[in-house]
């Protein structure tokens, strides 16, 4: 079976009960759309975790992204040498929730830290996967639609920090799953619910939030599941 989750946040604790109710075997793969750390306390920790793993496919999420850079300065500095040499990328950095992944990733190996910085630096950009006789679209979040330009041929940034247009169909034949986004704003009916309308699956449910949970989506049968 193929899962996907997103925007865990931190969420060290919601992020094993699901890989618990899904019953995630090494037969299984799981796509985590990006922002693992940040906000919440463990997203090192999980990440730690995902490194682990050889059947969890990690994609790059806006918080990984901003996170990069100060952490391969971090790895070799303390957070005010940091805050000296980058103040800009470190005060936008904290103010999107960066404070626990700093104290995370300081507390680490120096090996540990390298390994980190490796890791996050793999991500993949966005997966086309087919499942349940369906084709999907993995990626953190999309561009607005463009039908000259299309979904590929935007730019590395629109996967990352784009805001989709989730009234419109990008494609008849292709699902596209995408985190960032908390689907209560896109719909306050559906707080801590994956939503679903126009071949766009969206499943960022709030999980460090307080009303919110982690959602889960199984490709091959469109279940979800809720931590």
């Amino acid at each position: 079976m193929t899962y996907v989750i997103s925007d865990v946040h931190g969420c060290y604790g919601k992020y094993i009960k699901m890989l618990e109710l899904t019953r995630l075997s090494d037969k299984d793969t799981l796509y985590v759309l990006g922002d693992v750390i940040d906000r919440g306390p463990d997203g090192i920790k999980i990440l730690l975790d995902m490194m682990k793993r050889k059947n969890v496919i990690p994609i790059m999420g806006n918080h990984e992204s901003m996170a990069l850079g100060p952490l391969r300065l971090l790895a070799s500095s303390s957070p005010d040498e940091l805050t000296a040499k980058q103040p800009g990328a470190y005060y936008a950095w904290m103010c999107s929730g960066g404070e626990p992944t700093v104290l995370g990733f300081t507390a680490l190996s120096e090996k540990e830290k390298a390994e980190i910085i490796n890791y996050i630096d793999s991500f993949m950009i966005y997966a086309c996967v087919s499942a349940g006789g369906r084709s999907f679209h993995l990626s953190h979040t999309l561009p607005p639609y463009d039908p000259v330009i299309g979904v590929h041929d935007a730019s590395y940034i629109d996967f990352i920090w784009g805001e989709p247009d989730y009234e419109i169909k990008y494609d008849e034949n292709t699902l596209f799953v995408t985190g960032h986004t908390p689907t209560a704003f896109i719909d306050p009916g559906y707080e801590g619910r994956i939503w679903q309308k126009n071949n766009h699956i969206a499943i960022d449910c709030g999980a460090v939030f307080d009303k919110g949970r982690l959602g889960c989506i199984c490709l091959d049968t469109l279940e979800e599941f809720y931590v």
